[in-house]
């Protein structure tokens, strides 16, 4: 795995713990999903995508995928990798970003469990695409 992307897992895995709060961007206060990706890629000194306004429960996030290539990661077809972003769809009607971890684990806000968490593999939500951090 590349530097880049070993730091934004690590990144991201360093957040565990911190608290759930939905549109959270600052790790002290809470963070939802979205929020732990920008907190990780400003840890590892990238700027942060502008992200546009989303509901907690949508079907489509068009306005803030498009902010991904923005934050320099691009789309992957193949086996996802330790530090890959993944969409998850958490609901019927409920997506969610997640951080791919070490040996199959997932880093992600779960806003249940109300906090930022590493679960073990195998993903307990289906993987609807997934990106990796282009290398600058």
């Amino acid at each position: 795995m590349s530097g880049r992307r070993a730091a934004f897992a690590a990144a991201a895995e360093s957040f565990a713990g911190a608290p759930f709060r939905f549109r959270g961007r600052d790790p002290r206060t809470g963070l939802d999903c979205v929020g732990l990706a920008i907190a990780a890629l400003q840890k590892i000194g990238s700027a942060p995508p502008r992200i546009a306004p989303y509901a907690m429960r949508q079907r489509d996030l068009p306005a803030q995928l498009a902010a991904l290539a923005e934050a320099g990661f691009g789309p992957v077809d193949g086996p996802i990798q330790s530090g890959d972003l993944l969409l998850l769809k958490a609901a019927p009607a409920q997506l969610h970003l997640a951080v791919a971890g070490p040996e199959g684990s997932l880093i992600h806000a779960h806003a249940g469990l109300g906090r930022v968490v590493l679960t073990p593999a195998p993903c307990p939500f289906p993987v609807q695409r997934h990106w990796r951090l282009r290398e600058d």
